[in-house]
């Protein structure tokens, strides 16, 4: 991106829930002589959000505002070649997401967005990738809960084991509260959508290289009783483990031979049984259309809980790590997942990618830590998410 470029950050979708609190972080925590933009299709509610903004801080009073539409290409265009970095909140993304991810590989502009839809990952992977390798595009999906916990805690549980061994780790998940309607409708969407996201992980593995000289193992986590925690776990089928997956084929610090599994960890064993069921049934019920639309109406898209609601939600993720003769047990946590941390983590992606020194040499579609590494997790420690060391 040789070129200058109007403005360091478009934050799209801003007039959404957690586009909102997205933009209320920047201009919180920005620093001055941050060039940056807000962009959505909508220009009175893009104008009452700056209105907001400068609540915040009255400079922010003349906030630029960019009239774009996923609809429309043109626009879409516009927008990527005027920024060096556009993050989005729009979604469900496989239905929405595709044109701004080719705009901005062909402008050369770095991507983010906050997805957990694995079609819509691997789908922009077979189409993107390439075009973004060509131009120099960071290409960075699920920067929100989904997944830059797990990927950067994953990450900074590897600084405490032996390099160059080899390296299984677990990651067990827990939170408390609402999450979002974002997350809410980008689920159904993908559980009515089994068929498709099959389809386009094949896609991806025909063309996706395999790491050479090492090797870098999923395979599904497994319901029991795990005595580090005192607690159960059940396998938790989403995005997580892949992005992890794909940070260790592309960083030889995860050595030789990787290997991750994901789940939810639970207190009681019926909260698993009841789970599962639960799910089932919903799975069930998206397959079929009217059921999926009633689903879909009981939240709405761009709602979402108080701030006194958010104040009483947190998470952690707890990591147990073993290789090279050590095992470690590390945990990251946080507040609100759905809403607050997740805006946090996609504003300290942007703010990383726009503004910091020394990030891996990397275009395409990456993960999280491919992309940034140890610079965003300087950053999320500094914004306040915990990283530490519990044992080992």
């Amino acid at each position: 991106m040789g070129e200058e470029r109007a403005y360091d950050i478009v934050l799209f979708g801003a007039t959404g829930f957690t586009g909102g609190l997205t933009a209320d972080y920047l201009a919180r925590h920005a620093p001055d002589g941050l060039r940056w933009a807000l962009a959505g299709r909508n220009p009175a509610r893009l104008a009452a959000v700056r209105d907001r903004l400068a609540d915040i801080d009255p400079a922010l009073a003349e906030l630029p505002l960019l009239t774009a539409d996923v609809t429309d290409p043109e626009s879409l265009r516009l927008v990527a070649e005027s920024a060096r970095v556009v993050a989005t909140t729009v979604g469900p993304y496989v239905h929405h997401g595709e044109p701004l991810v080719a705009a901005c590989a062909r402008a050369g502009t770095d991507y983010l967005d906050i997805t957990g839809e694995p079609e819509f990952v691997d789908t922009m992977y077979v189409r993107h990738h390439a075009e973004a390798v060509r131009t120099g595009a960071r290409l960075v999906h699920a920067c929100g809960f989904d997944s830059i916990p797990h990927d950067v805690g994953v990450w900074f549980t590897l600084k405490h084991l032996p390099a160059g061994a080899p390296v299984s780790v677990d990651g067990y998940v827990r939170a408390g509260g609402r999450f979002s309607a974002g997350t809410y409708h980008s689920a159904l969407t993908a559980f009515s959508r089994t068929a498709q996201a099959g389809r386009a992980a094949r896609e991806r593995r025909a063309v996706e290289p395999r790491p050479q000289g090492r090797r870098v193992r999923g395979g599904p986590g497994r319901v029991g009783r795990v005595r580090e925690l005192d607690m159960w776990a059940v396998p938790l089928p989403t995005v997580d483990p892949q992005v992890v997956r794909r940070s260790a084929v592309a960083r030889p610090e995860y050595g030789p031979d990787f290997r991750y599994r994901h789940h939810a960890a639970v207190k009681r064993l019926p909260t698993v049984l009841l789970g599962a069921a639960g799910l089932g049934g919903v799975l069930g019920l998206v397959k079929l259309p009217p059921t999926r639309r009633w689903l879909l109406g009981r939240l709405a898209s761009g709602d979402g809980p108080s701030a006194r609601q958010r104040a009483k939600s947190w998470f952690t993720v707890r990591f147990v790590g073993s290789g090279g003769g050590r095992t470690v047990l590390t945990e990251v946590a946080g507040g609100d997942p759905g809403y607050d941390e997740t805006s946090k983590m996609l504003a300290e992606s942007a703010l990383c990618l726009a503004l910091d020194d020394g990030l891996p040499t990397t275009s395409g579609q990456v993960t999280p830590v491919a992309a940034m590494g140890d610079a965003l997790l300087r950053r999320l420690t500094d914004a306040g998410l915990t990283f530490r060391l519990l044992k080992g």
